[in-house]
């Protein structure tokens, strides 16, 4: 299949080599024409996937009607902050394109109104049924082709599998899921805890502190998911405890390199500053919260995070609330 991927970044990257080894033929769209020139004569993605070679299968423009042209498929990879921009942009290249299905392997919200990514699709694109992917996959080990297994959720269980079976291959395992809404809340979500695991590290807890750190996170995660109308199952599957976990302990994951960075009281601009790629949780944590509180849903974890990330408050206040807080049962 002829498949348009939007997004030049370190996932949409290895998306793209995962669907060149099934035999399919990507074309991966970047903002940077400059970029994006580098990338074609060099093969190699420098800023966003550097040391993996680039197969000349892929294609790369920076043209929006030439990404979509003849396109099957289209995967939406673009960071959740400038997705509503892009997809503005290319709102007349995809009508002309046919209207194909859309996968969005985005995660984060709409940070202006907390909309997830699939709406988002819906309310611009008018896309009756997009699907989303999302699971543990650490861009640079699914780019070298290390196993990775993911979920696609779809309300429509036959373009579920369509998709299923366009990323399925030796390396690349899909199951599909009808929990939309629960595959995209839990790979927002894990970004905001993410950050919170990288705080413990750069405070320089232990493995008792991070440990409960992502179980108390899960429950919040799940507790969140389920007022928001998910499956509290999908939370305990690939998209939700299977990304939580890697997020959390890869030395790879920018959200838990962030957090790791901020324990250790470097100032959030700093570390920005200095980053190619996005860490999502950043621009997640305040969304995630917002839902939380409209929910009534109490997100103690998410709440100190907001308050070191964009508030300034100091990492060991906020493990020190966190501690302090009123005893309860676990289960409530």
């Amino acid at each position: 299949m002829k498949v348009a991927l939007l997004g030049d970044g370190g996932w949409g990257t290895a998306l793209a080599l995962t669907l060149v080894r099934n035999g399919h033929a990507p074309r991966v769209w970047g903002p940077a024409a400059d970029y994006i020139g580098e990338i074609r004569h060099a093969r190699l993605n420098r800023k966003f996937l550097p040391g993996v070679p680039l197969p000349e299968e892929i294609e790369w423009t920076a043209d929006p009607d030439e990404a979509l042209a003849g396109a099957e498929a289209v995967v939406m990879v673009v960071p959740s902050k400038y997705v509503r921009t892009t997809l503005g942009r290319f709102a007349a290249a995809y009508r002309a394109a046919g209207s194909p299905p859309v996968v969005s392997a985005t995660k984060g919200f709409d940070e202006s109104t907390q909309e997830r990514m699939t709406e988002i699709l819906s309310e611009l694109w008018f896309v009756r049924q997009p699907a989303a992917l999302s699971g543990p996959s650490i861009a640079p080990e699914t780019a070298r082709g290390v196993p990775t297994a993911v979920t696609i959720a779809c309300a429509d269980a036959a373009l579920a599998r369509r998709f299923q079976e366009l990323f399925t291959g030796d390396t690349f395992r899909v199951y599909t899921s009808d929990d939309v809404r629960g595959v995209e809340l839990g790979g927002a979500l894990k970004n905001v805890i993410a950050l919170a695991a990288g705080v413990c590290d750069g405070l320089g807890f232990g493995n008792n502190a991070k440990a409960a750190l992502i179980t108390r996170g899960l429950a919040e995660m799940t507790r969140l998911g389920v007022a928001l109308g998910a499956h509290p199952q999908t939370f305990y599957g690939l998209s939700g405890i299977g990304d939580l976990m890697v997020t959390c302990m890869s030395p790879q994951s920018r959200n838990r390199t962030v957090g790791e960075r901020l324990g250790r009281g470097e100032p959030l601009s700093r570390i920005l500053s200095g980053m190619e790629q996005v860490a999502e949780g950043v621009c997640t944590c305040g969304p995630a919260l917002a839902l939380a509180r409209a929910a009534g849903v109490p997100a103690p974890v998410m709440e100190q995070v907001d308050a070191v990330v964009h508030g300034g408050k100091k990492p060991k206040d906020a493990v020190v609330e966190l501690m302090r807080r009123d005893p309860r049962a676990e289960r409530d």
